[in-house]
Formats: structure tokens, sequence, C-alpha cells
């Protein structure tokens, strides 16, 4: 029973940077903008909030400083493809090497310091038991509150929208910002919480499972936060498996999550049915308000 519930708080703990990353960005392409800088927010996210951690002390600041990064980074990213109207992918790959470059020279040196471990209830990371709020928050406004049917009906249709009087352009900065907000906060828990400490590129490769998950849970919030489990739990199987000798090359089993978010888009993707179900229709899309 220790041994399985030791193996459970770790599953918990690798899944919830996936989770808080993944309901951002959910919310994001639901409003019908794809960013994919999801891996150079939550890099940002993570060096930000362990040298306002280390520095202050005090890890409720580093975890203030990562959600603020986020945010930054994704205004950033809203100033060129909502105001200047550039192409979203490009402008996402582009916020991604500019988060991994950028994050590099600024932890330089906080390289080997020892980090401020967040605190916890009852053993469980506080930001564990809030992914599952934040979980349950997003599904109650996107499929509940008027505010979640703007938000659906601007990623729906956003000239539709912008004839009935709705603010396309600020909902989707809203959504952008909230999207980077949990992106940096994910990034966060990893250099606060996960391993506290500061190591480049520690985001690895987590931003585009996270991106991969929202295709995954055909954006819907609950199915995204079973497929983070899901890729926790191959990930820690990944690592349980290396010291049991099985004959198994270890960089195949470090590459198992990734081989395993491949597998999973390619079996949804062959899903027609689901994927016209729940896919933003102007994802992607520019819009350009009449003037």
């Amino acid at each position: 029973m220790e041994m399985f519930t030791a193996i459970l708080l770790t599953v918990i703990t690798a899944s919830t940077p996936l989770l808080l990353a993944a309901m951002g960005e959910l919310v994001v392409e639901r409003s019908g903008v794809l960013n994919l800088g999801v891996e150079g927010m939550m890099v940002m996210g993570a060096v930000c909030g362990f040298g306002a951690a280390f520095v202050s002390g005090n890890p409720y600041l580093g975890i203030l400083a990562s959600i603020a990064a986020g945010v930054f980074m994704s205004l950033l990213f809203g100033l060129l493809t909502l105001t200047l109207v550039a192409n979203q992918v490009a402008t996402g790959l582009a916020l991604t090497l500019l988060g991994l470059g950028l994050s590099g020279l600024i932890g330089e040196s906080f390289v080997g310091q020892p980090g401020v471990k967040l605190g916890n209830i009852g053993g469980i990371d506080v930001l564990v038991i809030f992914s599952f709020i934040l979980t349950g928050a997003v599904s109650y406004v996107l499929t509940k509150t008027k505010l979640g049917l703007v938000v659906r009906a601007v990623g729906d249709s956003h000239t539709s929208a912008h004839a009935l009087g709705f603010g396309v352009i600020p909902v989707r900065y809203a959504c952008v910002a909230f999207g980077g907000g949990c992106a940096g906060l994910a990034g966060g828990y990893l250099s606060l919480a996960y391993t506290p400490q500061w190591i480049e590129s520690m985001t690895a490769g987590r931003g585009w499972i996270a991106l991969a998950l929202v295709v995954f849970a055909s954006w819907l919030p609950w199915r995204a936060a079973v497929g983070a489990y899901i890729f926790g739990a191959v990930s820690i199987m990944g690592f349980a498996l290396q010291p049991l000798q099985l004959g198994v090359p270890s960089q195949f089993l470090n590459a198992l999550p990734y081989l395993v978010t491949i597998i999973a888009l390619v079996v949804i993707s062959r899903n027609k049915i689901l994927m016209r179900a729940n896919t933003p229709a102007m994802l992607g899309q520019a819009f350009v308000p009449d003037r």
C-alpha cells in the first residue's frame, strides 16, 4: 500500500504541470487562437518563479512571478498575432525559441543554487489541489456561463460574434493572457515543487505534450485532465522500469511519453466525427474587424 501511494503521488506530481498548461491552452484554442509557444511560456515561468523565490525566500512570490512571466510572454504573442495579425503558427514557434534562449540567459546565475520548496497540504502540493479546482472552473465556465458561451462563439465564428456586438479581439486577448498565466504557473510548479531547482530547458518538451493533450481531449476540460494523468503515468513508468534491467534501452524509455503522444494523436485524428464536433472552426484564423 505504501508503494502504491508513493507511485500515485509521483504520477500526480508528474501530471500536474501538463494539466495546468493544457487547461490554459484549451481556453486559448476555444477562442480560436492557436498558440504554439506553450513551451516558451512554461520555461520562462520556471526561471522567473525560481528566481523570485530564491531572491525573496518566499515560494508564493515565485508563483506570482511565474504567472506574470507567462502572461507577459502571451501578451507579446497577442500583440503580434491579434493586433499586428502575424501568422499564429510562426509566432508561436518564435515565442518558444525566445523563451528557451531568454530563460537560459536569465537563469545562468541560478544554476546549482538551492531551491525554495513550495508548501503542501497533507503531503500534496498546493498547486496539485489548485489544478483540480482549475479544471472544474474551466469546465463550468465554458459550458454553463455566458462568458463561456462568448468564448466559444468567438472561436466558432468570429464574424458572427462581432456582428452580435462581442469584442472578438478583447476576448481573445483575455484568453491568451489566461493561457499564458497557466503555462507560466506550470513552469513555476516544475522549479518550485516538482524539482525545486533551476536547470536550463527543464520543461523538456512538456509544453508540446500539453498542446497535444488539448487535441487528444478534443477540447474538453475533463478529458484533458484524464489525458494529463495518462501521460504522467507513462512518463513515470519509463523511470520505474529502468532499474529492472529489462534489456530495453533507457533512451527508448525516456522517449516513451512522446511516442505515446504521437500514437494518441494519430488514433484521435482518425475519428473525423469527434474532431469535427469540438474543433473550434476559427482555430488559427486571424480576425480583422471592420473599420
